[in-house]
């Protein structure tokens, strides 16, 4: 994490424009930094919606490029959909919460004023964080799956379990009769995985956490090993349908006998901190822990 001099010149907005409060959170963070001096561009839908009159891109992508700090309005979900986006790309992404309980957006938007202070004085760090990417027979030749959060393999519609195989770094690790499993990057180990009864680990910690889901053998517990480390999951269950998701959002079929190979990706991500924030900080507000002053 660094400290960087004050260059926020131009602000890219981007918002879930299926939450009801956006059109007007939109209008409101426009104002305040035309009124700071500085100049808004924004994603086509997100302009359309409240009316802004700004310049546009047609992606989060081409909008990342053009501006010097990029504002996410939305909840997670909106967040994970982003970063994927601009992964590999040098412009900070700073999370304003519209939605609920929410890890990766820093700021609640009745904070935005004093958030917004702090970017224009530069109180602000800048945290690199890794992608992860699963690659294997069923990408077809096409680039591997890249998450910033989490894969999951899991069982289909039918309520029986599914037999996977996991190795790492070529060595067997087990074989798991579960509902599922899951592969965390740092950042993703309060999703998914925390639901599942994983570790919280700090997200600069260079590790991936493998999270069993509802395993038939109880000892079977949440396992922590090298960021660097190569997992291989092997789909054992042969007439059961099973599959990969992407962050919960993107999906794709493992066939019997498939295997999907998990490693950390040559992406990173650069999220953007306010001066007194942090990730423990973070835990004790969101899960109401002893000494959080929410």
């Amino acid at each position: 994490m660094k400290k960087i001099n004050n260059n926020v010149r131009h602000v890219g907005l981007i918002a879930n424009v299926e939450k009801p409060s956006c059109k007007s959170v939109l209008k409101t963070v426009t104002d305040s930094i035309h009124n700071a001096g500085r100049e808004v561009l924004a994603d086509t839908a997100s302009a359309e919606i409240a009316g802004l009159n700004v310049e546009t891109f047609p992606n989060a992508a081409a909008l990342a490029q053009n501006v010097d700090a990029l504002l996410v309005l939305g909840g997670d979900g909106t967040m994970l959909r982003v970063v994927r986006a601009v992964a590999g790309l040098n412009t900070p992404v700073l999370g304003i919460n519209l939605g609920g309980l929410g890890f990766l957006t820093d700021v609640s938007s009745p904070d935005l004023p004093r958030a917004l202070d702090q970017l224009w004085s530069g109180d602000f760090t800048i945290e690199t964080r890794p992608l992860i990417c699963a690659g294997g027979s069923f990408t077809k030749g096409h680039e591997p799956m890249g998450a910033f959060n989490d894969f999951v393999v899991s069982r289909g519609a039918a309520s029986r379990l599914i037999e996977l195989e996991v190795d790492v770094d070529g060595e067997i690790l087990t074989t798991y009769n579960c509902d599922g499993l899951i592969i965390s990057s740092p950042t993703g180990s309060t999703a998914y995985s925390l639901s599942a009864g994983g570790a919280v680990v700090n997200p600069t910690a260079e590790v991936f956490t493998i999270t069993p889901i509802c395993p038939h053998t109880l000892s079977n517990r949440s396992v922590i090993v090298d960021l660097d480390s190569s997992i291989n999951v092997r789909v054992l269950s042969k007439k059961l349908e099973v599959i990969l998701t992407a962050d919960g959002q993107i999906q794709s079929a493992l066939k019997s006998g498939a295997n999907v190979m998990i490693n950390r990706s040559r992406k990173t991500v650069k999220l953007l901190r306010l001066g007194g924030s942090s990730f423990f900080k973070t835990l004790r507000q969101k899960l109401n822990w002893s000494g959080s002053h929410v």
